[in-house]
């Protein structure tokens, strides 16, 4: 990768951020398309987030990523935000255009784009969601859409409630919440959007026993989980959260540049790393 006078600059804000696997595949997009773009990471501690956006406006980037915990927090630093980052309560991309800040939130369609490429319709279905916080919120944006019935379980009923009425207010009517979790057999999708499963010790988000064959678990951590696992086990068709990485990753892309990034390249290069 040459840097010049014209490199321009994007990257992502996070407290910690070492760990993110997004310069690999954004670095070699821009390098498949011959991009002048560079992707870096930029650990931005929460007592210096106002600072670090208003450095977007300063250094004339084309725009960032945003994740933990700066997803919420950033929102009332920008110029204007998305009808989904609106309704999501989140902000993972802006958009830097003629000094105007842009929150977008490309989780959702992100994650609906790795289930279509894995070949799985959520039209008609009838869907569970483990967990009631962002990620929930962002994927039940969409899948409300399609789905016959969409169900979350959580430990919040605060969180539960709060996200089941929003849904509602934006014209969604086949959302519910359950309390508890005694049955799933009757779930064609069972999503886990908590994050249970990051380590090896964490306990499963609901009794796998239950599964049946035939039905589709899915994981938003980016790993094959003990949850990934023992639903493989089960006869499951699983589905781990890298689709959703790659494809909120492509989406982001495309709103910096506005070309479309050779997926296939950005798929190898988080595969590789």
């Amino acid at each position: 990768m040459n840097i010049d006078g014209k490199t321009k600059i994007t990257g992502i804000f996070g407290y910690p951020v070492e760990h993110t696997l997004s310069p690999a595949m954004h670095n070699a997009a821009f390098k498949a398309l011959n991009l002048n773009y560079c992707y870096v990471p930029f650990l931005v501690h929460p007592d210096y987030l106002e600072d670090a956006v208003k450095a977007v406006k300063a250094l004339n980037l084309p725009g960032v990523n945003i994740t933990i915990p700066h997803k919420e927090k950033v929102i009332p630093l920008l110029d204007r935000i998305s009808e989904e980052a609106s309704f999501m309560g989140a902000v993972n991309t802006i958009v830097n255009s003629a000094g105007k800040l842009t929150g977008y939130n490309t989780d959702g369609r992100g994650f609906m784009q790795s289930l279509a490429e894995s070949g799985i319709s959520v039209k008609g279905k009838n869907i569970l969601i483990t967990g009631a916080g962002g990620a929930s919120r962002a994927i039940s944006y969409y899948l409300s859409q399609e789905a016959k019935a969409l169900y979350i379980i959580g430990r919040t009923k605060e969180k539960m409630d709060r996200l089941v009425n929003d849904l509602k207010a934006s014209g969604r009517n086949n959302i519910a919440v359950i309390e508890d979790l005694y049955v799933i057999d009757g779930f064609h999708i069972i999503i886990n959007a908590t994050p249970l499963g990051l380590k090896e010790e964490d306990p499963l988000p609901f009794d796998t026993s239950l599964l049946k064959e035939g039905q589709i678990v899915c994981d938003l951590i980016y790993k094959k989980t003990r949850l990934l696992k023992e639903a493989s086990k089960k006869g499951c068709l699983t589905v781990d959260g890298t689709g959703m990485l790659l494809w909120q990753g492509a989406l982001a892309f495309e709103l910096w540049t506005g070309k479309r990034p050779d997926v296939e390249v950005m798929r190898k290069a988080l595969r590789k790393e």
